[in-house]
């Protein structure tokens, strides 16, 4: 049997603040473990949700190089953009804090002393990358170099994000510094080590035998670290931000970001509740809920949980990790390095008074079994058809009959009948089924689920047909409008942890003050004899202009990134000078070009190659020329003594020379200055 629990502790993974935050974030974490905590504040559960920003690490320091400013300014400003458009987005966290706190430099500094008098970390020395004109030892994101598997240039000291293969900076071929371009040398340097391998026992017993209802993502990659061995990782680097390690002898060194970030949970926690914050993290009657991405699951399944383990002192562990896979964008997965991504400020910006839309969305396509993907078309499509088509027109149509037939006050009910009955008895079985789906974390589900009790008010609404009855029988039509109201009622609520901002004005319209998860199904919450408000459209249509600046905006990214990681062809294999020299090419004008019937990428050239007799050339260009016939009068370069080939029953005597450009276009070669026709090029 399920424990009871008195409270429940929510940790939202933090997000890096070296950028804002995407919708992969948002579908990963941010909005599931919204959706959570309001779904259990509904059933009047003791909860917190904490929540910060992570403001150390590498990346930070390498932006802030880039930039010419220091690492604090980058998280100033980061922090400030992942707070505010955290908060426009609803989502409701009790704390958002961050890594730079006072705060959390002396949780985490205790933290450390602690394992470190307890004997829990093993001191080793090891060789590491140090760069001499810089004067430091080397990150590893600070060293680049050719993969040693699939010899791609510009690997990083961690990983090759060509081929995905995690690296240690020594295993590069030829390394360079990021810093100065230099080669760097192997020195020693003295580093602290958790022994990961110490708890691996009591790990697989937690995880293998007491947490068998975990996600099936979440078991599969615990287990498969947990049977290959778990192996030491250091807990401090050398680096000059970050928080101090706070012993002697440790100068110029801080605590590793990964040992860092999650203590942070800890002391955001503290900074909410600094005389109660112990009831949060060690209390047996506290369940904690850590919500993270798919590529966090390690550090919150086994390092973290060793870390608390080690400290001892009654810390608890994770009830349960219910880490989502990742969501893609337009079929590409999203990169912020190639600003390949919906970023959620600027999505507020354009798209103002649209939270509860991309909430929606996000959800309904949450990747929570495997990695899932997000389009601008789906987007329209899901806010058109259902959130608009389902959801609000049902809601506007019993709001506008009811100011239609009763001025606007809502009118008691008269005779009961099945109908009226079975809609109540539909929003009974759903609040179950929606609840049982949210406690285990199936949000898509629940969110599917939610929808069906608008699709049983529309169907409700048109089997009953109140326009039609109030001639002949106002009191049913009273019983009718009165239960629509009521289903809208449960619809505030039911929705109000997916689609807040909605639920808010909903209620506003309804007169409903607090709400309760218990309210669902509920015959009387809206009374008869009030007045609601004026009728005001829940969602509204989004147009195809606006979709197509996002998917415009995308393919200039696109485009700009093609730019960007463009580099020339291999060259060729060498030839002969006598080889080269029987090639033939000349420079001819066009007189004549069209398109080939029937053929979508053939052009047909007629050219002056200066012997009096026309030359005919069939050219694959046309996708890059899709006006030939502004061609005529250019002049072109072309191979002259290619045998003559058939394509699409046309005789080409030649090929024309074109360039191939970043962006894949074509553009055809010519004579920087006008040249006679059949002229020669030597």
């Amino acid at each position: 049997m399920k424990k009871e629990y008195k409270r429940t502790l929510i940790t939202t993974a933090l997000p890096y603040a070296n950028g804002p935050v995407h919708i992969g974030h948002l579908a990963g974490v941010y909005v599931p473990a919204d959706i959570y905590a309001r779904f259990l504040r509904l059933n009047g559960r003791d909860v917190t949700l904490v929540g910060g920003s992570d403001e150390h690490g590498v990346p930070i320091t390498i932006k802030a190089k880039a930039e010419g400013v220091t690492p604090q300014d980058i998280v100033d400003r980061y922090h400030t953009i992942i707070r505010d458009s955290m908060k426009g987005l609803g989502i409701s966290f009790d704390v958002y804090s961050r890594t730079t706190s006072d705060i959390h430099s002396e949780t985490a500094s205790e933290f450390f002393r602690r394992l470190y008098e307890k004997g829990e970390f093993i001191e080793k020395t090891s060789m590491q990358l140090y760069d001499e004109k810089a004067n430091q030892f080397l990150a590893d994101r600070y060293v680049t170099g050719e993969c040693p598997h699939c010899h791609a240039p510009g690997a990083y000291g961690d990983q090759c994000e060509k081929c995905g293969t995690s690296l240690n900076a020594t295993d590069l071929i030829n390394p360079k510094s990021a810093i100065t371009g230099n080669t760097p040398v192997l020195r020693e340097t003295h580093h602290w080590y958790l022994p990961l391998d110490r708890w691996e026992n009591a790990l697989r017993e937690w995880i293998l035998e007491g947490h068998k209802e975990w996600k099936t993502n979440v078991y599969g990659q615990c287990k498969s670290w947990l049977d290959l061995g778990l192996q030491p990782r250091a807990v401090s680097r050398d680096l000059d931000w970050g928080v101090p390690v706070p012993v002697e002898g440790a100068e110029g060194k801080v605590l590793y970001v990964w040992f860092d970030a999650p203590i942070g949970y800890i002391s955001n926690t503290k900074e909410l509740y600094p005389d109660t914050w112990e009831t949060w993290w060690k209390d047996p009657e506290t369940r904690i809920i850590n919500f993270i991405g798919k590529d966090n699951i390690v550090f919150h399944c086994i390092v973290f949980p060793a870390m608390l383990m080690a400290y001892g002192d009654s810390y608890q562990l994770p009830d349960n990790v219910p880490a989502n896979e990742f969501l893609n964008l337009e079929g590409d997965k999203i990169s912020t390095s190639r600003n390949w991504a919906v970023w959620l400020h600027e999505y507020l910006e354009d798209f103002p008074g649209k939270q509860d839309v991309l909430r929606y969305v996000l959800t309904a396509n949450a990747p929570e079994t495997k990695d899932n993907d997000f389009t601008w078309r789906d987007f329209q499509t899901r806010n058109n058809s259902e959130l608009v088509a389902i959801l609000g027109n049902f809601v506007n149509r019993a709001v506008v009959l009811t100011h239609k037939y009763f001025g606007g006050t809502v009118p008691a009910p008269g005779q009961i009948q099945q109908p009226d009955l079975d809609v109540f008895a539909e929003l009974d079985r759903l609040k179950t089924e929606i609840a049982s789906a949210l406690e285990t974390f199936h949000f898509r589900e629940a969110l599917k689920l939610a929808m069906d009790m608008a699709r049983a008010g529309n169907k409700y609404l048109q089997e009953t047909e109140p326009w039609k009855l109030f001639k002949t029988d106002p009191d049913r039509t009273a019983t009718v409008l009165n239960t629509a109201l009521q289903v809208c009622a449960s619809l505030a609520v039911a929705f109000e942890p997916f689609t807040p901002f909605m639920s808010e004005r909903l209620c506003r319209m309804l007169g409903l003050g607090d709400l309760s998860w218990d309210m669902i199904g509920g015959r009387d919450l809206v009374k008869a004899g009030a007045t609601i408000a004026q009728p005001e459209l829940l969602f509204e249509k989004i147009e195809d202009d606006a979709i197509k600046a996002q998917t415009d905006r995308l393919e200039r990214i696109k485009e700009e990134n093609k730019l960007k990681n463009w580099k020339p062809a291999e060259q060729q294999p060498d030839v002969d000078f006598d080889t080269f020299c029987r090639s033939d090419l000349r420079v001819a004008t066009v007189t004549a070009c069209i398109k080939v019937p029937k053929a979508d990428k053939l052009l047909q050239f007629t050219l002056d190659d200066g012997t009096g007799t026309p030359r005919t050339i069939v050219s694959g260009i046309a996708a890059h020329y899709p006006e030939p016939e502004k061609l005529v009068g250019r002049q072109v370069v072309f191979i002259a003594n290619l045998p003559p080939r058939k394509l699409r029953g046309i005789t080409s005597q030649g090929m024309i020379l074109s360039a191939e450009n970043a962006d894949g276009s074509l553009t055809l070669i010519a004579p920087s200055a006008d040249a006679t026709p059949g002229a020669q090029v030597k």
